[in-house]
């Protein structure tokens, strides 16, 4: 039971997240980035600091100047920030195609920065993983849209953070992490503002979309916490992956889009390099521990 309710929360989490896609997408016709990076950082920021202190944990601590903390911030920041413009200028379904890879990304990182061992089949798969992200990219071909480069970045980005995430001390609660990641976007929204991208008014129809977008966000935060923490990680994890059917939904309903085939190909293979790479990390684990 335990398992199920993590898929579920898992599962939900997805959904809430590519329901913050479509928002962010929607919003992103009309406002400048850098306007709805400051709206968001700022209230994911004070929703994630209300939640702590309700938790008992304090918003400031030295570890919070801590190098894997401040990686995680620049992850965060990096990976936000391309991806919500790879949402804002590419078709919805093959930037979360491409996010699909951040999985493969981390295990690539953990292998080459964190010393983890990583065999020749989990190097195949991962191989293979970044051959479906080309499939979508396209580079040199006729269907190459340039600002999809900024999905791959954010992969990095997000691979980075997620990485940077397990090397955290353990006296800094998630609550303060997901805190300080949000407010981390305010200054790079403000800054982006001053650059260039002066702010607009906000009518009452932008306003219900940043609204959504920011629920969905804490919300899909929140799941995917629970999910993790009830339910077996190497059971639940896989389920990560139903937010590119969630996102190729919404893409079709929301905004008529058609992904091609070799989008469509390059996401199953993301997908499938990435379930094996999963399940290969699983069975390793099982034999270390002699199951």
């Amino acid at each position: 039971m335990d398992n199920m309710r993590g898929i579920v929360l898992m599962v939900a989490a997805m959904a809430a997240f590519a329901l913050e896609d479509m928002f962010v997408k929607t919003v992103a016709a009309t406002l400048p980035i850098g306007q709805i990076l400051t709206l968001l950082g700022l209230g994911g920021g004070v929703i994630f600091s209300l939640m702590a202190l309700r938790r008992g944990q304090r918003l400031w601590s030295r570890a919070l100047l801590s190098r894997p903390v401040l990686l995680r911030n620049f992850g965060e920041i990096v990976g936000t920030l391309c991806y919500v413009t790879a949402i804002a200028l590419t078709p919805l379904a093959s930037a979360s195609a491409i996010l699909q890879a951040t999985p493969l990304a981390v295990t690539l990182g953990a292998a080459l920065f964190m010393g983890a061992q990583v065999g020749w089949r989990r190097w195949t798969a991962i191989s293979v993983g970044f051959l479906g992200v080309l499939l979508v990219v396209r580079p040199g071909l006729d269907g190459f849209e340039p600002a999809s480069i900024f999905a791959v970045v954010a992969v990095f980005g997000l691979a980075l953070r997620d990485l940077a995430t397990r090397a955290t001390p353990r006296n800094v609660g998630s609550l303060q992490l997901s805190a300080y990641g949000f407010f981390m976007l305010v200054p790079v929204g403000l800054v982006m503002m001053g650059l260039g991208q002066a702010p607009v008014a906000i009518d009452r129809a932008e306003a219900i979309s940043l609204f959504g977008a920011l629920v969905m966000g804490v919300a899909g935060y929140y799941a995917i916490v629970e999910g993790m923490r009830v339910g077996d990680v190497a059971v639940v994890t896989p389920f990560r992956y139903t937010r590119l059917i969630f996102a190729l939904v919404i893409a079709m309903l929301a905004f008529g889009e058609r992904p091609d085939t070799l989008t469509l190909i390059g996401a199953a293979v993301i997908i499938a390099s990435g379930l094996y790479t999963l399940w290969r990390e699983r069975t390793l684990s099982l034999r270390r521990a002699g199951r």
